[in-house]
């Protein structure tokens, strides 16, 4: 997003229950593929979106952590659930819950990555809210933003221990 130098406009977008957002990426999280409602809800052409970072749509809101966590799980191949809010090329945003999955070569390597995200439910998107500011709070606390990245990282671990959940078992129990 930074090559639009797009603000956040506080309007959400929203897509049919029934679509289903696809994109995959290589594994250093370029877009090497995206349907047609992803291009549509977020406000680009095909040609806008191959090649450039899947980070393309990543909203400010969003908590790095839940990133770090998202591809450390896939790049150990397994598969992630996480819901997640996103920002179209004119600021607008629009949540998801996507599963994302690494994607296997013949031999068995990590080739790509490939995500999969529907219509969240609200009553998850909001206790989903409630947790993201929280930890993009103490990413903020941190002039240093690694050590913010990983301050927020060992506060989600620390709140989901607490609770007795790994972060899937959060996000599909919300």
């Amino acid at each position: 997003m930074a090559k639009y130098k797009v603000q956040p406009s506080g309007r959400e977008r929203f897509f049919p229950e029934n679509d289903i957002i696809v994109s995959k990426t290589d594994l250093k999280g370029h877009i090497t593929y995206a349907n047609r409602v992803f291009l549509d809800i977020a406000g680009l052409d095909e040609d806008e979106a191959l090649g450039e970072p899947h980070c393309l749509i990543r909203h400010p809101d969003m908590p790095r952590c839940v990133f770090r966590l998202l591809w450390d799980t896939i790049a150990g191949g397994s598969e992630c659930f996480a819901y997640v809010k996103n920002m179209a090329v004119n600021g607008d945003h629009y949540w998801v819950l996507a599963h994302v999955t690494p994607t296997f070569g013949p031999g068995g390597d990590i080739i790509g990555y490939h995500s999969n995200r529907r219509v969240p439910r609200r009553d998850a998107v909001t206790k989903a809210e409630a947790l993201y500011r929280t930890l993009l709070a103490e990413e903020q606390r941190h002039t240093d933003r690694s050590a913010g990245l990983a301050a927020s990282y060992a506060l989600m671990q620390r709140l989901l221990a607490e609770q007795g959940v790994a972060y899937d078992e959060f996000v599909l129990g919300l």
